[in-house]
């Protein structure tokens, strides 16, 4: 025996028969094969292949080449890994590494196109200019991946470029820039950088330096010769421009005859060359070339591997750059015609072909003698014979493979003629680019031998039943290419980091094959000549005995192979043969082929799919009309009385109280259908049912609910992720969307044209309360029309509704319009093609407009189940765009506790794998069976008719059967088939067993409208004669119509859901929850309906397989998803195959159809140990293996039984399976007639559920409302999608995705079951083009490859997931969003401190508009603070207040937890941050791209000031607009001071008083936006910052003049920063009255400043007019400021402000005083003029403004308050004053530190704090004053003395405070004693007789502070403070500060 294949060659298969294997090769070969043919390997697999072959009777052994390139060796599987992981990026859309550039100087141009200096570098600018070139320079042009219609312009050494052999070229590079003339650029990626290439690769002037660049005739620039570069590996790379570049362009371009060949493979496809001159192919019509074309590219290996210009690699890899471009690259997208070079992008045959559609542009004929004359030389003719289709029954397709065909004459329109195979052939010896650069390179395309090998084989290996698929062809050319070519591609690799493997999706990827077979990797590739070639084929085809037939030893010319095997046909000699293969070798000529489709099915499947789907539709209507169909009817009557259903009826007994049916249902079905028409209503004159069914209602079931309005959480989760990324836009740097403007949202919801799917969406949308917060309204639900308004029908009249809203837009620039187009995979058809197919390409025309794209307050968002339909790689959604629907389980775990769990594609699919269960999704061999043999019988008709009239003949048979009026005598079940039996009468009975009639649904998909209608008649007409049209209704589901069903189920519905509308009806299928009923659902495809739960049975078994689109797949599968209740649902245990991920289900979406309600009622019935799914026993051969404790004579369907849970628990259950078993009928069961077997549905209720104890049991309806329903396939369909790939995914997943989009190219790699939702986006936006009538087709722009909407999202989910509500809640609460961006939230406290024994006294009339100076005087000052912000803080003594109650103590951290907000809107006069950015404030702000960032000029100011003790430098950073406000000197432009107007001046639009804003760590939230709340006057504000925030704030913003602290202020509070501001104005306001003196004008300079905290937000006023009393609205900041400033006494007054706003601020008061003298607070009007010697304490952290208004009232000074004016605080968490951060100096984190570490013992070692000492001890007097001062807690009547300040001492503490200086203004304090004394820096003006004024109570406390220990013991000393105070040496503290730090000192004692 020979030992070839010593591993691999399974014996056992065949006869053990010992030959002469090497001798006889030898024999059958020849001589010419042993010196052919030198791999030894080869030989071997040869030798045992004839071998087996020898030996084999009945099996089929495996051929040659199935051991050779088709099978997956595992020891390949690592090299191959690595060789893919190189490939780290690619020219895609799928992100590859960046390359680091250097990133460009600060303020450079980085336009495309031009240098850094700005000039213009392109060869189209700089054609006509005079350039100066230095001497040994030459022009060369750079190519720019960012614009590859141009050239950059560039001058380059001579000696550093090659010659014209690729040689003598200098290492290195010298050049000079052509725009700004800079030169001596040494490095190419320095220069590269200048001129802003912005690569993603390694710069190399080998990829870039692409042409010469000369001067032509008329002295223009022009593009010359390719620069030549040399490769390391010797060969030259010659860059010669292509065929298209030198000869033809766009509009040159030689137009492809059209063709009607149609597609011959059903979902196959092939690559489509990525230029816009390309024609397409739809549906099997697709263009061939023209001769200069095909004599150009002959499909020869030499042609294949010619060089492509402009896409050369870098001399050397590099991370980020990808062998295998894309095919729409920068360099290959521009629009022209396909080059000469059978590369990717070049593609001599210019078409776009798709998955199973193909249709020429230009044109479209019918006649298939006219495509195939298109092939064929004029000199060879084939003449089709006469009765071709008559005498073989089928319909042959020729697939044009090498070669012309010839001449087709005849009877040719019985043959179909098609190029898909020749264009897969093409494409596949289009090598990835990247080899193709390198010239003569050992990497060459698949030789036309080994095409035809391979296909061959392919054919061989199909089944008898089996239809061709391109994309399997493909992956096995590209499988076989590669592994013959492993070694070189290696060369080509590097390695990749595990962090990218898997993220790009390459050409390395490993691409699985057809799977049952082992690989075996050839060790180097072969040659094959065409004399070897036709007997090898026929030894490849000699394995299907006469399953394929090779012609090729005798045939000379394709014509004479033709005239044969129509010759055999007409003979019937290949009545076993499905494909016959032609193949022509004549020395000296190229080899030529074609494949001939011989099978009947084949033949059918293939003519079928080369329809587009609306032209199949059109097709079944004409056969229905023209009466073809009429034959099938007769021969269905003519199958004996059992199958003949009209005398079936007949033979029924009529009931008399039947009405007589009409005569229109007696006509005969097919006179029906020639004239479809609706069904009439019946009359509602069965009382006497009706009387039945009331006596019924007496005993009700109470299972039945139905609620569609709850928001799941998953759903929140996702409108929440909507809104985060609508948010992400906003907040971007490109401002394409700016929320801060807008006030309010308006929506349009655009919807597929269903009538039930646009009622759908209102009634969604009505119960979704979304309409309610856009109109204020409390309405529970707005009206049905109210709702229409925002619901729209994708159809003729949409362009008005839209066209309406962008009006709308244009004129309401402040309100958000949202336009949500759901189920956005429906029509994107391009509105320039005009096709059936996608619609009417409304949504290009209207979504895409530019009126649309320009308009910045319209927001798109596309919702759909097919992302992939819109992700090309010319999409308009950026990928950061879209959101996914995330998994609502991980590891099992319910991640959003809504205790449902998704039932979809993936979990179907599950079932099929699921061992001994009969799954979910199945098909019915019976039905395949008598459908395959009437096929046969009627080859004309279309499938479509003959198997809808097959379904709907099993449907009457069994409603016959089920309902029992006929006799047992007759055979009925031969009719129909066990799965439409048990359909019927699960329908029949489960209304019957419930006491409500509640029951399932059945769905009927019927594509066709006019066989849907026709089935309606003739399903009514039954029902009708069996008397059962009250127990289950009929709908024809047509989307162009409303829902309709009878007034007896309306009534029926309305009674279950306890609806007392008596015009209420149903208009959506959801609210057919639980009516028994049949579905006919018509229809191209599913256009968004939802179905209820009681959904039951979704019967696909008349949709077409023609068009195998993963889109169409799997929104027909969609039909069935479902959501079951989690804990219902067994634990998931997927088995080896399977292919779902519970972690991440989100990887295999699916349609769009929405059903957010469906886990609200019934608890799922599918436990792991219970009974599941029931269905048809089958036999092995043609289901899943039944249970094998089940009677092979059970027929599943007839037992709807269900054992006690204890029993069902049981029963032994396989462990691994996710669905259970069909329930063990006991034998007697078994053996019972199926019309008498009606038994409950099998069901399995969780013992925790409330259900499980219902008395109501019998209702199947709510034991089965949480289970999936079971779904019904064709059985080629079921094949398709029930096989997995290598990768673990469904093999639809790998299908097209769409109609109108192609692949990229037949070198792609499948996609992986790994993949998350991004990762398959990524896959798509790589490996796709949209074809020319596709919408997005056009999304191309010179320079850019991701032309993204900025406004555009993509919403993508499973069907019946709950998209819908999904993004209607998305919609609420952005509505609420922008709502709450325009509110805020406001201090809203009431006023504190207020004593019972108000003061009656009225000072002013309520509406005086100013004070009097000598009526404020009379007033008493209130000492008492009101403010709720100082509620925990010391209350000062005043006489005759007394507190009310008493306070609890709150810590000062806790404040902005604990003070009331309110929210508020905000008023047009309204102060913002820099969030706000509108229209008005953009010249205010001085920030926007479209205007230049204004400069800013840095002044440093000096003055002098005694208590700072040296001079303080301050700096003033005034923009060039602002530099008007102030002088400077003449020489030198020194500043010297800021301008102030004079007192006397007026100016309505002027603002007299300057603003001074201090404020920290607030850049961003600060409200210094005072444009709007000035009203546009103009005013002076200044913004007060630190140092170290100074550059922070002039980025945020750059037109604000700012007042910069010295740096010795950095750490201080915000008492310095008034201190600082007062003195400066103060020292300004004598520099003007100096500067206007010297000029000769009057010196009554405005003395009056403001300082305004930063988050006031809003000033209102008082309105005393109105009716309920005292009012007030919002002003202007200037209509206060410009009240206050004509006050006529104004300049009396020390310190003005105005009151704190408060909601309960006017409410009670029975009288209103306009003006009031107290503390004043947050707004501020200061006399800096006789305020002077009153200053702000500059060391104060806290209560500085309580300390300085004391201190100010007892310099006699007039404190004011407006209480006709308010102002409102907003709330700002972030920044400000009062956050400090206490830490230690050991470390910088801060640590928990408690107030009585906050000082120490002096010269102890302690804890040092790295915290001002101020502010340490005011925190330590703060919180332990019960220490300090034990005689003072909660002691209002004796307070401690503070003198010349105010501390706080606590809440529990009052302090009186009493300055010391003379004439000062102070309370009276006789007989007044007092329990402590508190001296803070006690100056010249304390003196020991001024404290023996004062009476102390024995043993109360003295705290004297002082700046250290020395001062500390003068002030003791001088004031003689230890006559009557005791002092201990442990009394003396100090805060905890280091010695360079200052510490401050402090002493207590006790009063004697």
């Amino acid at each position: 025996m020979c030992k070839c294949n010593q591993q691999h060659v399974f014996w056992s298969m065949f006869n053990k028969k010992e030959l002469p294997c090497r001798s006889f090769c030898r024999t059958l070969m020849g001589n010419s094969y042993a010196g052919q043919l030198r791999s030894a390997r080869f030989e071997e697999v040869l030798h045992n292949s004839i071998e087996a072959s020898l030996r084999s009777n009945t099996l089929v052994p495996r051929p040659v080449f199935s051991q050779l390139y088709l099978e997956t060796e595992q020891s390949f599987g690592r090299a191959e890994n690595e060789d893919e992981d190189d490939e780290d990026g690619s020219e895609s859309n799928s992100p590859p590494i960046p390359y680091q550039m250097k990133p460009p100087p600060e303020g450079c141009c980085t336009t495309d196109g031009f240098c850094q200096a700005g000039k213009d570098l392109r060869l189209s600018s700089l054609a006509s200019d005079a350039l100066d070139v230095p001497a040994g320079f030459m022009l060369v042009g750079v190519k720019s991946p960012s614009l590859p219609d141009n050239l950059l312009v560039c001058a380059v050494d001579h000696r550093f470029l090659p010659d014209e052999r690729g040689r003598n070229a200098l290492l290195g590079f010298s050049g000079n820039c052509m725009g700004c003339g800079e030169k001596g650029f040494r490095y190419f990626t320095e220069f590269s950088n200048h001129i802003n290439l912005k690569l993603s690769t390694q710069p190399k002037k080998q990829k870039h330096l692409r042409y010469h660049l000369y001067r032509n005739k008329q002295g223009m620039l022009v593009k010359g010769a390719p620069i030549c570069w040399r490769v390391n590996d010797g060969r030259i790379r010659p860059i010669r421009p292509t065929l298209s570049e030198s000869s033809l362009s766009s509009h040159e371009q030689p137009p492809s005859a059209a063709l009607t060949s149609r597609t011959a493979v059903a979902g196959s496809h092939v690559e489509q060359p990525t230029t816009d001159g390309a024609h397409t192919l739809i549906n099997g019509n697709h263009g061939a070339p023209s001769s200069a074309q095909l004599h150009v590219n002959q499909p020869g290996r030499s042609s294949a591997a010619a060089p492509h210009a402009n896409a050369g690699p870098p001399k050397k890899r590099h991370k980020g750059w990808s062998p295998d471009l894309s095919a729409n690259s920068l360099q290959d997208s521009s629009v022209k015609s396909p080059p000469a070079s059978l590369s990717l992008s070049t593609l001599s045959v210019s078409s776009v072909v798709t998955n199973g559609n193909r249709s020429e542009i230009p044109s479209l004929q019918s006649s298939s003698q006219a495509s195939a004359a298109i092939f064929s030389p004029p000199q060879l003719s084939v003449i089709v014979p006469d009765q071709l289709l008559h005498t073989c029954r089928l319909q042959p397709v020729i697939f044009k493979g090498h070669g012309p065909l010839p001449q087709l004459t005849g009877n040719v329109r019985d043959i179909l003629v098609s190029s898909l195979l020749h264009s897969c052939y093409l494409s596949s010896q289009t090598l990835p680019r990247v080899y193709q650069h390198y010239g003569p390179s050992p990497i060459q395309p698949l030789s036309t031998e080994m095409q035809i090998l391979l296909t061959i084989y392919y054919l061989v290996q199909l089944g008898p039943e089996q239809v061709p698929l391109v994309e399997d062809l493909e992956q096995i050319f590209m499988r076989s290419w590669r592994e013959s070519h492993l070694s070189e591609i290696r060369q080509f690799q590097q390695p990749q980091t595990p962090a990218v493997q898997g993220r790009h999706y390459n050409l390395e990827t490993p691409v699985p094959l057809p799977g049952h077979l082992q690989h075996i990797s050839l060790q180097s590739h072969q040659t094959l000549t065409s004399s070897q070639l036709p007997w090898l084929a026929q030894l490849a085809a000699s394995s299907s005995g006469e399953g394929v037939v090779v012609l090729g030893e005798d045939v000379r010319s394709l014509a004479q192979g033709l005239h044969q095997t129509f010759s055999r046909l007409m003979e019937g000699k290949l009545q076993n043969t499905n494909y016959v293969v032609i193949i022509v070798t004549t020395p000296g000529h190229e080899t030529q082929s074609c494949v001939v489709v011989t099978g009947k099915h084949q033949c059918r499947a293939l003519s079928e799919s080369m329809f587009s789907p609306s032209e199949g539709l059109k097709e079944i209507n004409l056969q229905l009309s023209s009466g073809v169909a009429e034959e099938l009817i007769h021969f269905c009557k003519s199958l004996g009385s059992d199958g003949d259903i009209d005398n079936l009826l007949e033979s029924i007994p009529t009931n008399s109280n039947e009405a007589l049916p009409l005569s229109r249902n007696q006509e005969c079905p097919e006179e029906a259908m020639s004239s479809p028409r609706k069904e009439p209503c019946p009359k509602d004159s069965q009382s006497s049912k009706d009387e039945v069914s009331s006596k019924e209602s007496k005993d009700t079931c109470s299972e039945y609910s139905a609620e569609w309005r709850e928001v799941r959480p998953i759903q929140l989760a996702v409108a929440r992720k909507l809104l985060s990324h609508v948010c992400a836009i906003a907040d971007s740097s490109t401002q394409n969307l700016d929320l801060g403007s807008f006030d309010r949202i308006s929506f349009l919801i655009l919807v597929p044209p269903s009538e039930v799917t646009f009622q759908q969406t209102v009634f969604h949308l009505r119960n979704s309360g979304v309409l309610q917060d856009l109109v204020s309204s409390d309405q529970e639900c707005m009206s049905k029309l109210e709702a229409e308004e925002y619901v729209v029908k994708m159809d003729k009249q949409a362009q008005a509704r839209i066209d309406h809203l962008t009006q709308e837009a244009h004129r309401n620039p402040y309100t958000l319009y949202i336009l949500v187009h759901d189920h956005a995979h429906w029509d994107i058809s391009s509105s320039s093609c005009s096709s059936p197919d996608g619609g009417l390409g409304l949504v290009d025309l209207l979504l895409n407009s530019q009126q649309v794209k320009d308009a910045a307050n319209i927001l798109i968002l596309h919702v759909t189940s097919f992302p992939f339909a819109l992700q090309t790689q010319c999409t308009r959604v950026s990928p950061y765009n879209e959101i996914h629907w995330p998994p609502a389980f991980s590891n099992d775990v319910d991640l959003y506790h809504e205790r449902t769990r998704y039932f979809g594609v993936s979990e179907l699919l599950e079932t099929t794998r699921s061992g001994g269960c009969l799954p979910l999704m199945r098909y019915d061999s019976s039905f395949e069976s008598m459908s395959s043999a009437l096929e046969e019988r009627f080859p004309k008709l279309h499938s479509a008719v003959i198997r809808t009239m097959v379904l709907i003949q099993h449907y009457c048979m069994a409603l016959v059967a089920v309902s029992g009026r006929i006799s047992s005598s007759h055979n009925l079940h031969k009719h129909t088939s066990v799965e439409t039996m048990e359909i019927m009468q699960a329908l029949l009975t489960a209304a019957q067993q419930c006491p409500s009639h509640h029951g399932h649904m059945v769905l009927l998909r019927i594509p066709s409208l006019a066989l849907a209608e026709w089935a309606h008649r003739r399903l009514c007409r039954v029902r009708k004669q069996l008397d059962l049209e009250d127990c289950f209704e009929i709908i024809l589901g047509n989307p162009s119509q409303t829902l309709t069903i009878r007034q007896h189920f309306t009534n029926q519905i309305k009674t279950w859901l306890k609806d007392q509308d008596c015009d209420w009806v149903p208009h959506t299928y959801l609210e057919l929850e639980a009516l028994p009923c049949i579905l006919i659902l018509s229809g191209a495809e599913p256009l968004g309906e939802s179905l209820p739960r009681s959904l039951k049975y979704c019967d696909l078994r008349v949709i077409s397989c023609s068009y195998l689109h993963r889109t169409t797949l799997e929104q027909e599968l969609g039909l069935a998803a479902y959501l079951v209740k989690a804990e219902s649902r067994p634990l998931h245990k997927p088995g080896p195959g399977s292919d779902v991920i519970e972690s991440d289900p989100e990887k295999l979406s699916s349609t769009d159809n929405e059903e957010e309600e469906a886990q609200e009622n019934g608890d799922s019935v599918l436990q792991s140990t219970q009974p599941g799914p029931v269905g048809c026993q089958k036999s092995a051969a043609e289901c899943v293996p039944a249970q094998s404790t089940t009677s092979p004579n059970v027929q599943k369907g007839a037992f709807d039984a269900l054992p006690s849970p204890s029993k069902a628990q049981a029963q032994p259950q396989p462990s691994s399976q996710s669905f259970p078993h069909a329930p063990t009928a006991p034998p007697n069961q078994a053996q019972a007639p199926i019309s008498h077997q009606i038994h409950p549905k099998s069901t399995s209720s969780d013992s925790s559920s409330p259900r499980a104890s219902s008395p109501h049991q019998n209702c199947s309806w709510a034991r089965g409302v949480g289970r999936p329903p079971s779904v019904l396939l064709p059985r080629a369909l079921y094949d398709i999608i029930t096989v997995s790939d290598s990768s673990g995914l469904p093999r639809c997943t790998s299908f097209l995705p769409h109609i109108y989009v192609a692949w990229a190219s037949s070198f792609r790699p499948l996609l992986s079951k790994m993949m998350t939702c991004t990762e398959q986006s990524l896959y798509y936006r790589q490996w796709t083009v949209p074809q020319p009538n596709h919408m997005d087709s056009s999304n191309r722009t010179e320079g850019r490859s991701d032309n993204f909407h900025p406004r555009r999202l993509l919403l993508s989910g499973p069907p019946q997931v709950g998209k819908t509500g999904a993004y209607l809640h998305f919609l609420g609460i952005l509505s609420r969003m922008l709502i709450r961006l325009m509110e805020v939230d406001i201090y809203d406290e009431e006023d504190i401190n207020y004593s019972v024994q108000a003061e009656s006294v009225q000072f002013h009339p309520p509406n005086a508009p100013w004070p009097k100076t000598d009526v404020i005087k009379r007033m008493p000052f209130d000492y008492i603070i009101h403010d709720a912000k100082y509620d925990d803080i010391s209350s000062i003594y005043c006489p005759g207040f007394k507190p009310v109650g008493e306070r609890n103590p709150v810590r000062q951290e806790d404040v902005y937890l604990r003070r009331r907000t309110s929210r508020i809107k905000l008023s047009k006069y309204a102060a913002y941050n820099t969030y706000h950015h509108c229209e008005q404030c953009h010249q205010y702000l001085g920030f926007n791209p479209r205007y230049q960032i204004y400069e800013s000029t840095l002044h440093a100011f000096t003055f002098t000031h005694l208590l700072l003790g040296e001079d303080i430098q301050l700096y003033f950073i005034i923009p060039k607009s602002k530099e008007h406000y102030f002088s400077f000197s003449q020489q030198g432009g020194q500043l010297e001071s800021m301008r102030l107007p004079l007192a006397s001046e007026q100016n309505p639009d002027c603002i007299k008083t300057p603003i001074f804003t201090p404020t920290t760590g607030r850049h961003e939230h600060g409200l210094f936006n005072l444009y709007h709340a000035m009203d546009g006057a103009s005013h002076l504000h200044i913004l007060v910052v630190k140092e170290y925030e100074m550059a922070v704030y002039k980025k945020y913003w750059p037109n604000h003049i700012m007042l910069v602290l010295p740096t010795i202020f950095n750490g201080a509070g915000i008492g310095a920063a008034h201190f600082l501001i007062k003195e400066l104005s103060y020292h300004n306001l004598e520099l003007e009255r100096s500067r206007r003196l010297e000029g000769g004008s009057p010196a009554d300079v405005w003395p009056f400043i403001i300082l305004a905290d930063d988050s006031c937000v809003m000033w209102n006023a008082v309105d005393l007019d109105a009716r309920s009393g005292p009012v007030e609205h919002a002003v202007s900041l200037k209509q206060v400021l410009q009240h206050m400033e004509a006050c006529p006494e104004l300049a009396h007054y020390g310190l003005c402000g105005i009151r704190k706003w408060s909601s309960r601020g006017l409410k009670g008061s029975k009288r209103w005083e306009p003006f009031f003298r107290g503390h004043l607070y947050d707004f501020l009007l200061l006399n800096v003029d006789r305020s002077q010697n009153v200053q702000y304490d500059q060391n104060r952290f806290t209560c500085h403004d309580v300390d300085f208004t004391l201190r100010l009232h007892s310099a006699g000074l007039i404190v004011c308050r407006f209480n006709n004016f308010s102002v409102m605080k907003k709330q700002i968490t972030i920044g400000g004053y009062r956050t400090f951060i206490i830490k230690t100096k050991m470390t910088d984190v801060p640590t928990s530190v408690g107030p009585s570490q906050y000082i120490c013992a002096p010269d102890s070692k302690h804890l040092f704090l790295a915290t001002p000492a101020q502010l340490l001890l005011e925190k330590y007097l703060q919180h332990t004053s019960q220490k300090l001062f034990p005689l003072s807690i909660k002691n209002y009547a004796n307070p401690v003395l503070s003198v010349d300040c105010y501390l706080n001492l606590g809440p529990e503490v009052t302090v009186c405070f009493m300055s010391s200086r003379p004439h000062s203004v102070n309370i009276s304090t006789t007989g007044l004693l007092f329990s402590g004394l508190l001296l803070c820096f006690a100056d010249a003006f304390v003196t020991s007789a001024f404290l023996k004024k004062f009476t102390f109570l024995k043993g109360a406390t003295l705290c004297v502070i002082s700046a250290d220990r020395s001062s500390l013991r003068q002030t003791v000393g001088r004031l003689e403070l230890e006559e009557e105070w005791r002092f201990r040496l442990s009394d003396e503290f100090q805060t905890a500060n280091a010695k360079e730090d200052r510490p401050l000192f402090f002493l207590t004692g006790k009063h004697i």
